[in-house]
């Protein structure tokens, strides 16, 4: 008689169904509302829309637009702004001047970095305040250290050619700022300059990632100092090297200070970058054309979306996201 009385609640509709009512409560409970989700993604979907999607949409527009001399809209151009910039007699060697300067800053920053980053991860008197001094370039006003380096390679009075003459390396001060040979080698510099303690601080970062046992491993297995850096530390760098290079190019290909700073004396387009093109287009030349300069930066744009999605493609994004 108790063990019938006993089993009659388990057996009954309304104790079987209740475990059943609460697996769907907590089932629902772990979804959100169409409504509460949108409310909560609010504030970045207003800051995508007003920092990104709108101002692309404007730069579209204005790229297609025809403008007076004084910045007021005329009219409709179509695709002519397009098709003159990609005529401009100098489209083609400021297109050059741009991956050079990419190319260059990039490259020469990453083999100086990981040499830097190298050196500051070992243990050794001072290695804090070289840490801190590696920061004063990238705290520094691009403009401030720009300007800087304008009075190091002045052709009268920059202490670089007073120092070259010092050691008697050179007879007759370099124009380094004016002389085509030496403009872009010079930008070059500040770039590398500026680019340095951000890419170090990356390959410290990964470099204190990579485990002390793995390298204890290869050395017991009789790997020389380098094999070791070039089979065990380079490959388990490869997330953080992806990060510099992407993330310098990008910097690096919108980098107007450094540009314009040291290039601002010499006429022309000759040893100009896409970004001070098209700052030039509407601002310094002769024929002070808003549309041509938003349609240069519309292709700005997209160049730079072609090295993102190169960037995705080399690091197989959608396999490590699953």
């Amino acid at each position: 008689m108790t063990q019938q009385v006993a089993a009659a609640p388990a057996s009954s509709p309304e104790g079987a169904g209740a475990p059943r009512r609460r697996r769907r409560r907590g089932g629902r409970r772990g979804h959100l509302h169409p409504a509460v989700a949108l409310l909560w993604l609010a504030p970045a979907l207003s800051l995508i829309v007003g920092v990104v999607l709108f101002p692309a949409y404007k730069l579209f527009e204005a790229s297609r637009g025809e403008f007076s001399i004084t910045g007021l809209r005329r009219g409709d151009a179509g695709w002519r702004n397009y098709e003159q910039v990609l005529s401009h007699p100098m489209f083609t060697t400021v297109l050059w001047n741009t991956v050079v300067w990419v190319v260059a800053v990039v490259a020469i920053t990453i083999v100086i970095s990981l040499a830097l980053a190298q050196l500051l991860v070992k243990d050794f008197p001072g290695r804090r305040i070289a840490r801190w001094a590696l920061i004063v370039p990238w705290a520094a006003s691009v403009i401030i250290t720009s300007q800087l380096f304008v009075l190091l390679y002045d052709y009268n009075f920059g202490m670089l050619n007073h120092l070259l003459k010092s050691l008697g390396l050179i007879d007759t001060s370099i124009d380094f700022l004016g002389s085509d040979a030496w403009i872009m080698p010079s930008m070059v510099a500040v770039g590398v300059f500026v680019s340095l303690p951000f890419t170090t601080f990356v390959f410290i970062a990964g470099l204190a990632a990579i485990p002390d046992d793995i390298l204890e491993a290869a050395t017991v297995d009789g790997a020389s100092a380098w094999q070791r850096y070039r089979t065990v530390i380079l490959p388990l760098l490869r997330p953080a090297l992806m990060i510099a290079i992407v993330l310098n190019s990008i910097y690096v290909f919108n980098n107007f200070p450094i540009i314009y700073t040291l290039n601002d004396r010499n006429p022309g387009f000759g040893n100009d970058t896409l970004i001070t093109f098209m700052y030039k287009l509407a601002f310094q030349s002769q024929e002070r054309d808003v549309g041509m300069s938003a349609a240069t930066g519309v292709i700005n744009v997209l160049l730079i979306l072609v090295v993102v999605l190169i960037y995705l493609r080399i690091v197989n994004w959608r396999e490590e996201t699953r």
